[in-house]
């Protein structure tokens, strides 16, 4: 469009390109609506007969032949900020350019920075391709999750955008139905009908986009999800049959540089040649490219676990709790004691005492006394101390050589 006129019609509704400042000097040019008769105040009525006119709006992501124009609509996916550098040279050229990406790269996917830069690749080449949802997960601090995304922010520009995770829940979604990338920040979705319509969407290629005061519309539906929680444990509930996630637990970087991200952004062009030039490492074999095989990690398993085995790890985590703070090589207890001990350390449970009972007996293989006999009773005060009853039972005598192993099979 010419700078001459920023103005355009679509339908019977006139809009303004304008160039919006951003924070860190740089400018994007956005479409805002304009009122007419204010067109005509500026500039005169015969001013009108210079402003483009198209049809309607249609929104078909490309970003090497990028259209504004298509067939008489007006595209409003927008043009990547960046475009690969055209230099011609070797891989191992172009490589020895970009070493802060690449480093960066192997920072996020570790052993999977091949499966990594296949995923980039593909949001480069095939932006309307399913893809899993990525998840970057740490309890850590300063692990680079949010440089990640605010990195991928700049090579994909007004195409990403980022949420928080309660923002998700709402039923307006009119900012993000357009959007190659949506990055949801702070994750923590504790409602099964969030996590469903999450993995809905992230198959699908078709939602209803819905905006306050308007009425809703299918669309064309091309997102990809990028989740960040620091929360390993128990961000989302999914199951051991899962295959839409890909779940990457991130280390923190050992030595932090405040001009990473510039160092990072200034290679953008040059990266984009290396995605470009560079042979994908897999091949499409499923719906979402990847394979289940491919991704399953040991965060994902570690999730898995979790999710599906919350009375088995709460137990592991109050035994391994216990045995930290005595000397004994075994505790006595029976399913009573546990489950009171539980109530304290994690403030309420929804498990019984015939829950406790079958895990001991069925999950972990173990046999009570036959008689009732006499014991030593350990129950915990609200304080978070152990302390000692002599009691009479049918107890089970759980070794702690058995919760250590327990507790390193959780946390590996």
């Amino acid at each position: 469009m010419s700078t001459e006129v920023p103005y355009l019609r679509v339908g019977t509704s006139y809009y303004k390109t304008i160039e919006k400042p951003l924070i860190s000097g740089d400018k994007i040019s956005i479409l805002v609506r304009w009122n007419r008769e204010t067109i005509v105040s500026d500039h005169g009525k015969t001013y009108l007969s210079s402003v483009q006119k198209f049809d309607g709006f249609c929104c078909i992501p490309s970003h090497l032949n990028y259209q504004q124009v298509i067939e008489g609509f007006y595209n409003v996916y927008n043009e990547m900020p960046f475009q690969p550098n055209d230099e011609k040279a070797d891989l191992q050229s172009i490589k020895e350019k970009i070493p802060f990406s690449l480093d960066f790269m192997h920072h996020i996917f570790g052993e999977q920075i091949e499966l990594g830069l296949d995923y980039l690749k593909i949001l480069l080449l095939y932006p309307t391709q399913i893809l899993p949802i990525l998840c970057l997960v740490s309890k850590e601090r300063v692990t680079g999750k949010t440089t990640f995304i605010k990195w991928l922010k700049c090579i994909f520009g007004l195409n990403m955008t980022y949420i928080k995770g309660d923002s998700f829940g709402s039923q307006f979604n009119a900012d993000w139905t357009s959007m190659l990338i949506v990055a949801i920040d702070e994750v923590f979705f504790d409602k099964k009908e969030i996590t469903e319509r999450l993995k809905y969407l992230s198959t699908t290629d078709k939602d209803k986009k819905e905006a306050k005061g308007k009425d809703r519309e299918e669309v064309d539906f091309f997102a990809k999800f990028i989740l960040c929680s620091n929360n390993e444990d128990n961000f989302i509930q999914i199951d051991e049959n899962e295959v839409r996630f890909w779940i990457l637990k991130i280390k923190p970087i050992k030595s932090e540089r405040t001009e990473f991200l510039r160092d990072l952004n200034a290679e953008i062009p040059y990266f984009l040649n290396f995605l470009v030039q560079r042979p994908f490492h897999s091949q499409k074999k499923t719906r979402m490219w990847f394979t289940h095989t491919e991704l399953r990690t040991t965060a994902l398993q570690k999730l898995v676990w979790k999710n599906n085995n919350k009375l088995e790890s709460r137990i592991i985590e109050l035994l391994f709790e216990f045995f930290e703070s005595v000397e004994d090589p075994e505790i006595n207890a029976v399913p009573q004691d546990i489950l009171n001990m539980l109530n304290k350390m994690f403030k309420s449970s929804y498990w019984t005492i015939n829950d406790v009972r079958k895990l001991l007996k069925e999950i972990w293989k173990l046999e009570p006394q036959q008689n009732s006999l006499a014991y030593i009773k350990y129950d915990m005060d609200y304080g978070g101390s152990f302390f000692q009853q002599n009691k009479l039972g049918r107890y089970f005598t759980i070794k702690r050589n058995f919760i250590s192993q327990k507790f390193d099979e959780m946390m590996r």
